[in-house]
């Protein structure tokens, strides 16, 4: 008679590591970082952290609420003490990395602790620039979407020939404008046109 093989005890199993919301955040980040967000489903987190997709949303509402936790742990590498502009830049390059959370971060409304003190540290920039308390409420905005607006557009390393083809070949009987400023159109680095454009904004706001 073949002799029954021995049953394993589940007490043989090593446990689980408990769920919880930074451990959750934690897997996301790693995921995301070396495959990109599309990869960081819920799904694939529950598989990583062998669960269920149902039991996650104990601690993560949905996916909104997993991007801007992802969003915060990115600005714990984020120098804060840098002077505005550089401080912007800085928030823009950390988003190039990421443009498909940038391109989510334009739609959300991220109330994480780290972004919280970003706006605060930036509005405390625009009041030692002399801007007014109301411009300085709105302008903040502006310029966090301006940054967020910029990685998502150039983050993704989308070929801009098309458009640099049409604008040299566009008929100046046409296009009369376009065709004076067309050598100006695409000039300059990345990093220029983004200090402009936040110079230009920072000029407005304190004319406000």
């Amino acid at each position: 008679m073949t002799p029954r093989p021995e049953p394993v005890s589940r007490r043989d199993r090593p446990a689980k590591p408990p769920l919880s919301r930074a451990g959750i955040v934690e897997v996301g980040l790693r995921i995301m970082r070396a495959e990109g967000l599309e990869k960081a489903t819920m799904r694939r987190l529950a598989a990583e952290l062998d669960t269920g997709p149902a039991s996650l949303y104990v601690y993560v509402e949905n996916m909104a609420e997993l991007h801007g936790a992802l969003l915060d742990e990115l600005l714990a590498g984020l120098d804060l003490e840098l002077e505005l502009i550089d401080l912007l830049v800085g928030y823009t390059e950390l988003l190039l990395g990421q443009p498909a959370l940038a391109r989510s971060v334009l739609t959300l409304r991220p109330a994480g602790p780290r972004y919280l003190r970003l706006i605060d540290v930036v509005l405390g920039r625009l009041h030692d620039l002399g801007v007014p308390p109301r411009a300085a409420a709105w302008g903040v905005d502006l310029l966090l979407q301006q940054a967020t607006a910029a990685a998502a557009e150039h983050g993704a390393g989308d070929d801009d020939r098309g458009q640099v083809a049409a604008v040299r070949d566009a008929d100046p009987a046409g296009y009369p404008h376009i065709h004076t400023v067309r050598d100006e159109l695409f000039s300059g680095t990345g990093e220029e046109r983004l200090r402009w454009g936040f110079a230009a904004l920072l000029d407005g706001l304190r004319q406000r």
